[in-house]
């Protein structure tokens, strides 16, 4: 959508501008999921062309993503905090179901912010690195998808996750969301 506001029809074109799961499945990604317990969908086609400032609007499309994983997360927090003892009882069916969206959405939010290709994170780098510098990023982002792999797999073969704080950082995050973190200074 945020690509789409900015000039570019490339992903409406496709039919990706939807909110039905079924457009963005991907069957690669949806059958790791269930192996390796790591999945992804499709990318959504983004056409930097039809910007008209490509590096300054890349950087917007790609912190549209993780900004709405943020909202979400603080409007579940929100209602999450505002119910709980009142309609929903702690630990219910819906307590839970609210805490594991603002967790989800937090979690997903950061870990699309790393600077490795193709999380959102890396075409951020990409918009605000120096111009003489993009040769060296754009190889980098060549071989991304393999460092980014070759980490998860690490992590699950060593049982040592360079991931790990990301999600010490998400139970954080989405404790103080729900307003149930306990901040001491």
């Amino acid at each position: 959508m945020a690509a789409y506001r900015l000039g570019d029809p490339t992903a409406k074109d496709a039919g990706r501008l939807t909110l039905n799961p079924l457009a963005h499945l991907d069957l690669v990604g949806t059958i790791a999921l269930f192996i390796v317990h790591i999945g992804w969908a499709k990318p959504v086609p983004v056409n930097p062309y039809y910007f008209q400032n490509p590096r300054r609007d890349m950087v917007k499309v790609a912190i549209a993503g993780p900004g709405s994983n943020i909202i979400l997360a603080l409007i579940s927090g929100i209602i999450l905090h505002n119910l709980i003892g009142t309609v929903i009882t702690p630990y219910s069916v819906f307590h839970k179901m609210m805490s594991f969206m603002v967790f989800i959405n937090v979690a997903l939010a950061i870990f699309n912010m790393i600077p490795i290709p193709p999380l959102d994170g890396s075409k951020v780098v990409a918009g605000i690195i120096p111009v003489q510098h993009l040769d060296k990023w754009e190889a980098f982002e060549r071989k991304g998808g393999f460092i980014l792999i070759g980490l998860i797999l690490l992590g699950m073969l060593t049982g040592i996750s360079v991931f790990a704080p990301v999600f010490y950082m998400s139970y954080f995050l989405s404790e103080l969301f729900s307003g149930r973190a306990q901040i001491y200074f």
